[in-house]
């Protein structure tokens, strides 16, 4: 199988189960325990937080292990707007954010809270100052992702934390595509929470950690026995814990190269189907772009058949969100972009790996432009359109 979908999840890393497995058998105890057996693992917990935070430019006591990317979103902003709900009811996000924040926000919504979604550009970009325009005296919280996880785009997050620090907002930023792929530096771009998840850059699911600025007033999400520092309630799972920090340390190793090459491949790729394949589109912007994505929509083209069509073929690729994979509605990302709904149903999202080949890539540009031309064929639109630019 040729996989080409790296943004819905990554296989764990033989280095990364290799670290993990004696914490199922003889490392076993349980860390909140006091005898030589648990400790070991505490010892463990510890490591993992200090090269966590190394990598984030943060304290270890600023990180706090979940069990994904979800959970952390869920907690940073029901957390947050709990906290500061005497302060100010008025939070501001994007319209094409991951469902774990839109769906949370929604939730906010129906407890009282005003929530401002921003529009993004035909690119899937906002600006500093739509943000800075969007900020109201009972603001309290700003979410906006590092990078979009369909199509890529790259927010600029440097730019809308000092917007936040100048006017005393908290801002969080939903980085689970971006960790292990972009340098991140929580205090270079003024952020206060952070989310990221340990299946997105090699490492076991069911994993993921939440950066929490020292000082913030920031509630329990899961109430239980006080692990977490008493943030945290539930018996740590040391095992995935351990390879989340492994897998984290390794994506970080060589990081240059490893995006160049990566980078190289996905250019490549992009400069292949505008080539082969006509009434096309690059959906995010072609700079401003993780290095590992690539998302086109096809006219006159259903984006799941497509799909069914590359999988016989052996090659794995994805119409979108692997969260939202069952939704036969069309992409929420690309009608913010203002794609119509018949351009968006034909959406194609490839995103590469370490492991990806040219020779690879190649297989995909042959066999892809046959697969568009024929549904193409079967489409009556396309015939029509045909017929009238004849």
């Amino acid at each position: 199988m040729i996989y080409f979908d790296h943004a819905a999840t990554t296989p764990v890393r033989s280095e990364v189960l290799e670290a993990m497995l004696p914490f199922f058998s003889e490392k076993f105890g349980n860390a909140s325990s006091v005898y030589k057996l648990a400790q070991v693992n505490k010892k463990a917990l510890d490591d993992a937080r200090a090269k966590v935070a190394t990598i984030l430019g943060a304290q270890p006591n600023e990180i706090y292990f979940t069990s994904g990317g979800t959970e952390a979103n869920n907690w940073a902003l029901k957390g947050m707007a709990e906290a500061l709900r005497k302060q100010g009811n008025h939070l501001i996000t994007t319209k094409i954010e991951h469902h774990a924040v839109l769906r949370t926000c929604q939730y906010l919504e129906k407890q009282g809270f005003e929530v401002t979604y921003l529009d993004v550009d035909e690119n899937g970009l906002i600006t500093p100052e739509q943000v800075e325009k969007a900020l109201k005296k009972e603001t309290i919280l700003i979410s906006i992702m590092y990078a979009n996880n369909e199509i890529g785009t790259i927010m600029p997050v440097a730019e809308i934390g000092k917007i936040a620090r100048t006017h005393g907002v908290i801002f969080h930023t939903d980085a689970v595509q971006a960790v292990g792929q972009l340098p991140i530096d929580v205090n270079r771009d003024q952020i206060d929470l952070l989310s990221l998840s340990g299946h997105k850059f090699y490492g076991p699911k069911g994993t993921g950690a939440l950066y929490v600025r020292r000082g913030l007033p920031l509630p329990s999400l899961l109430h239980g026995g006080g692990q977490e520092r008493g943030r945290r309630g539930g018996t740590e799972n040391v095992p995935g814990i351990v390879g989340l920090a492994t897998a984290l340390e390794l994506a970080y190793q060589d990081l240059d190269i490893k995006t160049a090459k990566i980078q190289a491949l996905r250019d490549y790729m992009i400069d292949g189907i505008y080539q082969r394949i006509p009434h096309c589109r690059l959906n995010g912007d072609r700079t401003q772009r993780l290095p590992n994505n690539v998302n086109f929509s096809f006219a006159f083209v259903e984006g799941e058949s497509l799909l069914l069509l590359l999988d016989l073929e052996g090659i794995a690729a994805s119409s979108g969100s692997a969260c939202t994979s069952g939704s036969l509605d069309p992409s929420h990302v690309l009608l913010a972009l203002g794609l119509p709904h018949e351009l968006a149903h034909g959406s194609l999202r490839l995103t590469l790996g370490e492991n990806n080949t040219r020779e690879e890539v190649d297989l995909l540009l042959e066999k892809l432009p046959l697969f568009v031309q024929r549904m193409r064929d079967m489409s009556p639109l396309y015939e029509d359109y045909l017929k009238q630019n004849s």
